[in-house]
């Protein structure tokens, strides 16, 4: 660290505000979303909200929140977010500002490397180890002069705005090769592999013709087994051998990990009473979002959270790989879509998933079906992966480099002396907004 630079306990930097939004001061609902604060729109306000906004806490610009919960079981979630707009945010949070010592962007930006560099994972307290305001008090923080703060807040705002647009470009890349899977499974589960079977008329919305042996099939005709899960969710259990799904696992018609908890046997055995889910069946989401779908894994112990059930189709009737190609079909996309239409959570009922329909071709072109779209969609999947670990690598220079220009490892004052003017680069609204990569869910519903 520079020598002229100085380093004191965190409450010479920083102060805890508390104003809670008595007699309904404000409206405006404030959300931190994988790091950034956002405004929550009035149709996404559901899932755990209060009786009256008036338990939650007023944010100004220029404040830091931290989301101080759960450091134990969830060490992926982004928690240090700058507020930019004047707003509410939930009291479970902390609500920080700088004191003199420190420029508000400068503060926010030592707690983000604190926070990208998994510090905040040291601390806290209790069975869900929570970090408290008082453990902040006595961190230690690395107090730059101020024109020096100033250059550091400059410049890592260039060079972030900078990596995020090659974010983006990436990720408009991988979407576009998305778009592409996506059309050859819409051929192949409408009108199959072979150009020249004779069609007939669908009859479904979107769908033109259908080749004349397809017929139009529900998912309870051709499943053996349709489970929803319980109304409730398995409980958190830090020590268990048992892994509760959530929908945030589920997208895309691929299954990641990230976003679950463990549980026990108790909670398993609970949840599971009308069967676990196993390889070959297919886990489904009837809410948040409804509609997502992809094979059930090959992890042991596996129990669904709420909003969750899985498919289990008839081995004679059903290939696995060809049901869950068809739920993204448009055959069940048009019906997912229409059904969901005007309900404010996107919600299916366990009759609505039922009836879902599917186009059904006999179960030996079925896999020849899935096979094509295996060995078509493998060059497009070696792309994504590629752009996907280029966008990984970003993040983590990204994150090194916050790291070590906070900290005064590279002294930024000459580069910082010579930016261009970031809205004549980027545009007016590049310069002001933070553009991320988009969240799985907003993380004020946890």
């Amino acid at each position: 660290m520079p020598a002229h630079w100085a380093v004191a306990p965190g409450h010479s930097g920083l102060q805890l505000r508390r104003e809670k939004n008595i007699g309904l001061k404000e409206g405006t609902v404030l959300s931190l979303s994988y790091g950034r604060i956002i405004v929550k729109p009035q149709e996404k306000l559901r899932g755990l909200i209060p009786d009256s906004f008036e338990t939650y806490q007023i944010a100004d610009p220029g404040n830091i929140i931290i989301r101080p919960t759960d450091l134990q079981n969830d060490k992926t979630s982004l928690r240090v977010g700058l507020v930019r707009n004047r707003g509410i945010i939930t009291s479970a949070y902390l609500c920080i500002q700088a004191r003199p010592a420190l420029l508000p962007e400068y503060a926010y930006e030592l707690l983000r490397a604190y926070d990208l560099l998994k510090i905040f994972y040291g601390m806290g307290s209790g069975l869900r180890q929570n970090l408290e305001f008082g453990e902040l008090k006595r961190m230690p923080i690395i107090l730059p002069p101020i024109e020096e703060q100033h250059a550091i807040v400059s410049y890592l705002g260039y060079v972030s705005r900078q990596v995020n647009a090659a974010i983006r470009a990436k990720l408009n890349f991988i979407d576009l090769l998305r778009e592409q899977k996506r059309a050859i499974v819409h051929q192949a589960v409408t009108r199959g592999l072979n150009p020249s079977v004779p069609l007939k008329e669908s009859g479904i919305p979107g769908v033109d013709a259908i080749p004349q042996h397809w017929e139009v099939m529900r998912v309870k005709q051709v499943c053996e087994r349709i489970v929803d899960c319980k109304n409730r969710t398995p409980d958190l259990v830090p020590d268990g051998d048992y892994t509760v799904v959530r929908t945030t696992n589920v997208r895309g018609g691929e299954f990641s990990k990230i976003g679950s908890y463990p549980t026990d046997l108790k909670n398993y055995v609970e949840w599971t009473r009308r069967g676990a889910p196993q390889i070959g069946d297919v886990f489904f989401t009837r809410e948040a979002p409804a509609g997502e779908a992809c094979l059930v894994p090959d992890i042991p112990g596996l129990c669904m959270g709420q909003r969750m059930m899985y498919f289990r189709p008839r081995r004679d009737l059903l290939d696995s790989g060809f049901l869950l190609h068809s739920i993204y079909g448009p055959v069940a996309r048009t019906y997912i879509n229409l059904t969901t239409n005007g309900s404010t959570v996107g919600h299916l009922r366990l009759g609505q998933v039922s009836s879902l329909p599917l186009l059904w071709c006999p179960r030996e072109e079925q896999v020849e079906i899935v096979e094509h779209i295996d060995r078509a969609s493998q060059p497009l999947n070696a792309a994504i992966s590629r752009a996907e670990r280029e966008i990984a690598l970003l993040r983590e220079y990204r994150t090194r480099l916050t790291a070590d220009v906070v900290t005064g490892k590279v002294d930024v004052r000459a580069a910082a002396a010579l930016l261009p003017n970031d809205a004549e680069l980027f545009g007016a609204d590049e310069a002001l907004e933070d553009i991320e990569d988009l969240a799985l869910e907003d993380e004020a519903e946890e």
